[in-house]
């Protein structure tokens, strides 16, 4: 970790100015699966959504509050089911959550954000959550970070939360997040939902830069499964309360906040392809010496997301054939005879076709929890890293009755 930035505890509410609750509804199963975010003063909200054309109702609610307003005063979602297919029924309801909730806090409709995770294709329980909503905000509390970690959760086995404090022209900045995923997990933002908050006094423009430039450097270089969800949502909420003179400009100020969003966001995806479905390793792809970034990245990617890769890597099988075949079908030009593969510290391939696979060093990087494999395309200077996690027998077992 960085030494600069010092993690603290807190996850959402760790920032001045935001408390969370979470309540059983219930929606699906008998655990809180009702959550809700509040900032104590109308924050910057920027998002950023997935860009499956099935787009749950509460992609299409956020980014229609997006176009009214740049505040945000409350985030509420839900697990168990995604409000996903849902028509007409599924947007009013969406809508319902919002207005019920605003009414409740006192905050205007077009401050308050949804999300929801879960089952495809089924409504949700309306009269339940909107019956739920009053005990939902008489609970908030400033200790209330971890309930909402707990509630978004579904197939997750652990929580996933991550907050930061760091210096800022003098003023102490903090940084806080949660999010849940571990199953349909390829996010291409552009079932995985990330809440972050911090008490930066910053631009909304900015606010949103820095947020689509960290997705791409965290949230959309992780796969567990290479399945896109009609749900992915990343929302960012500052209200200013760290007293910090106003970023209304990049330089400096706006880059180490960059920076410093980017750390969390990265922290939250590899939390998410450590916990992959059925997952036994969490799996760090590195292309390097590739001609550009893009390339490394599409490259990894591709590596990430082959089932034959993963399935070896559950195997604990040096099988190098495969993740040169799933560089070749990437469709990145490239020279197949330069490519240099790693097995964490045990080289597998050299230049030219040159096998030097030692099968017991190679078997030994791969039986350990964490995973490192390192591709070398001697082509250029740049790189690109993704975190994903194996496929194991787990996994089918978990997917063949998600509903039931």
């Amino acid at each position: 970790m960085r030494s600069d930035f010092k993690r603290i505890s807190g996850g959402v509410c760790a920032p001045k100015g935001f408390k969370a609750s979470a309540v059983q509804v219930p929606i699906r199963k008998l655990k809180k699966d009702l959550a809700l975010i509040v900032s104590e003063k109308p924050a910057a909200i920027a998002g950023v959504f997935t860009r499956n054309r099935v787009a749950a109702a509460p992609i299409e609610v956020c980014k229609a509050q997006l176009k009214k307003s740049s505040l945000c005063s409350a985030v509420v979602v839900n697990s168990g089911n995604a409000n996903a297919c849902t028509g007409e029924k599924g947007l009013q309801d969406a809508w319902a959550i919002v207005r019920e909730t605003a009414k409740t806090l006192g905050v205007p409709d077009s401050q308050v954000f949804v999300g929801s995770t879960g089952v495809i294709g089924q409504f949700l329980p309306i009269d339940g959550i909107l019956a739920a909503i009053p005990n939902l905000c008489a609970s908030l509390s400033r200790d209330g970070g971890g309930d909402v970690a707990e509630a978004i959760m579904t197939t997750d086995t652990a929580k996933k939360e991550m907050a930061i404090e760091f210096e800022l022209e003098g003023k102490s900045v903090r940084i806080g997040g949660v999010a849940k995923g571990a199953g349909m997990i390829a996010p291409n933002m552009g079932t995985m939902l990330a809440f972050i908050t911090t008490d930066i006094n910053i631009a909304q423009p900015l606010l949103q830069k820095a947020l689509s430039a960290g997705v791409q450097k965290s949230f959309n270089r992780v796969s567990v499964d290479g399945d896109e969800s009609t749900n992915d949502m990343a929302l960012l909420l500052a209200n200013g309360l760290a007293d910090n003179a106003l970023i209304a400009e990049e330089g400096d100020a706006f880059e180490r906040f960059q920076a410093a969003l980017e750390f969390v966001m990265v922290e939250l995806a590899k939390l998410i392809a450590r916990d992959g479905e059925g997952a036994t390793k969490f799996v760090e792809i590195t292309v390097s010496g590739a001609r550009s970034e893009h390339d490394a990245e599409v490259m990894a990617r591709t590596v990430a997301n082959s089932s034959l890769v993963k399935t070896a890597l559950h195997g604990e099988d040096p099988n190098w054939g495969r993740i040169i075949a799933a560089l070749g079908y990437s469709r990145i030009d490239f020279l197949p005879e330069k490519v240099e593969i790693y097995f964490g510290d045990a080289p597998v391939l050299k230049q030219n076709f040159q096998i030097v696979l030692d099968e017991a060093k190679a078997k030994a990087e791969l039986s350990k929890r964490d995973v490192s494999v390192r591709i070398n395309l001697n082509l250029g200077e740049c790189s690109a890293t993704f975190w994903t996690c194996d496929l194991s027998e787990k996994y089918v077992e978990i997917n063949g009755s998600y509903r039931s």
